[in-house]
């Protein structure tokens, strides 16, 4: 993270690195502009997250300063739209190389094996699965990569929402699942294709995603159900998705069966 002393108050973009991050890696970014009014945005390229600031002792502005301020943050907008594109785009092109130089995973992977599924079209590299993030038009846009101890990370700077992996042949259902290991045992388990959404807060982009391109099936959200986490969040994600799509809701049982899946 840059120290208060390192800033520039220039009114540009600038990247830095978040801390936590590899070396060399500058996934955050800042605007700061001193002139007035003063005001400040700053964010991450790696989360997505963006916040803005003002000084709390601000006065209240003229409507000159207002409009000045309006065009300073549209250009400052425009910067971050121009950046974050130039970021995806290296993100892309990252993932599709690392696609590429990958080998089909096996059924002998520790990560696989402890969880009783099989290897649907994924790739492995270096020991890590390698799974594709993709959009409804096939693009490539970004990779998750989970280790043989189960740690789960994403490429830098790729977009995630609205994609997916898909696995299986969509026909008349197609179920929706947070992570690879639950969307592989309930292609197991129901015969149906599925789509792995990679987080609960992918669920809904995913879901209507899904149902632009496939109107005509039945959607069939299915939830991890986080019942010994405060609010449930998987099962509060999963149903927001389902109402999102005009989707069905299928709940786990935890002997690794799914009810109310339809069929």
């Amino acid at each position: 993270m840059h120290r208060e002393s390192d800033l520039l108050a220039d009114g540009r973009l600038h990247r830095y690195r978040v801390d936590g991050d590899k070396s060399g890696s500058v996934n955050g970014w800042y605007v700061l502009d001193a002139s007035t009014p003063a005001h400040a945005a700053f964010g991450s390229w790696k989360t997505g997250q963006s916040c803005t600031w003002r000084p709390d002792e601000a006065a209240p502005m003229t409507e000159a300063e207002r409009a000045a301020l309006a065009l300073r943050r549209a250009a400052a907008r425009a910067a971050r739209d121009t950046e974050q594109a130039a970021v995806r785009a290296a993100a892309r092109a990252r993932a599709e190389r690392l696609w590429t130089r990958a080998k089909p995973a096996t059924n002998d992977h520790p990560y696989l094996i402890a969880k009783g599924v099989p290897a649907f079209g994924i790739r492995a590299l270096r020991g890590q699965l390698v799974i594709p993030m993709r959009d409804i038009r096939g693009t490539t846009h970004s990779a998750q990569f989970i280790g043989e101890d189960g740690k789960k990370t994403f490429l830098t700077g790729g977009r995630k929402q609205g994609c997916y992996f898909a696995i299986g042949t969509p026909r008349h259902v197609i179920c929706i699942a947070e992570g690879y290991a639950t969307a592989a045992s309930v292609v197991r388990s129901t015969g149906h294709a599925a789509a792995v959404a990679f987080d609960a807060g992918n669920l809904a982009p995913v879901a209507r995603a899904l149902r632009s391109k496939f109107p005509g099936v039945v959607l069939c959200v299915c939830a991890d159900d986080d019942h010994e986490t405060p609010g449930n969040p998987g099962l509060a994600a999963a149903q927001q998705a389902a109402a999102a799509a005009g989707a069905v809701l299928a709940l786990p049982r935890f002997d690794r069966t799914f009810h109310d899946c339809p069929q």
